[in-house]
């Protein structure tokens, strides 16, 4: 695989005003426990994938890419002809990541990395994705920031894929939620107002609506001409 070259990456954990997950050995845990408390059908990856739309050869970046999940997935169905790439602020999930990646004898290129200053030259990837990431983006400006560089490194033409948790506004689910989750930001999370973000970053044909799970929702759209 032909590796992108990178800017000025920083291999510590790198300053960002964004929250950032602490507990790389315990997430692939907590997200499985989440799917079991699910009936088995909690998986953001999969819900992802599933509207992502991608074929063989295209170049895929995983923006919050956490222990590698979606990557991994994603790199089967772009196989030997495409690329997966991931970043994540925090260089320990980047090291979980690459274990997982060598430990399947995978070639993917996880490296650290914050959404506000993407580590990649301008229109380099055909899709951007992320996954449960942009609700630990605290304030507008933050996320602004973000897809600005995201429409940065994608080709004109090429695609966004943000899938994000999503509670329900009443009933006994958002009750319940509430009992475990308290006063998580998560709670508050409204992924339609990510629309106007993606549109101010010129990306056109943007649409929001419900994955296949009822708790996530996403937006996408395509980066307008330059």
């Amino acid at each position: 695989m032909e590796k992108l070259h990178s800017k000025g990456l920083n291999h510590g954990a790198p300053e960002t005003d964004g929250i950032t997950i602490r507990w790389a050995g315990h997430y692939d845990l907590v997200v499985g426990l989440l799917s079991k408390l699910a009936g088995g059908k909690w998986s953001p990856a999969q819900a992802t994938l599933e509207l992502a739309g991608l074929v063989p050869g295209e170049k895929v970046l995983d923006v919050g890419c956490g222990t590698g999940i979606l990557a991994l997935a994603a790199q089967e169905l772009v196989r030997a002809a495409g690329e997966v790439h991931g970043i994540d602020a925090d260089p320990e999930m980047i090291a979980v990541a690459r274990r997982k990646a060598a430990k399947a004898g995978v070639d993917l290129d996880f490296q650290v990395g914050l959404i506000e200053d993407i580590p990649f030259p301008d229109d380099q990837f055909d899709v951007v994705l992320s996954s449960l990431m942009i609700h630990h983006l605290p304030g507008e400006d933050l996320k602004r920031r973000g897809f600005t560089e995201i429409r940065r490194v994608l080709k004109p033409g090429g695609r966004l894929l943000v899938v994000d948790f999503e509670p329900p506004t009443e009933g006994p689910l958002r009750l319940l939620l509430g009992h475990i989750l308290g006063h998580h930001r998560m709670m508050e999370n409204d992924v339609r107002r990510l629309t106007a973000l993606a549109e101010a970053a010129s990306f056109t044909e943007v649409e929001v609506g419900r994955t296949s799970h009822r708790l996530l929702s996403f937006v996408r759209g395509i980066a307008g001409q330059d």
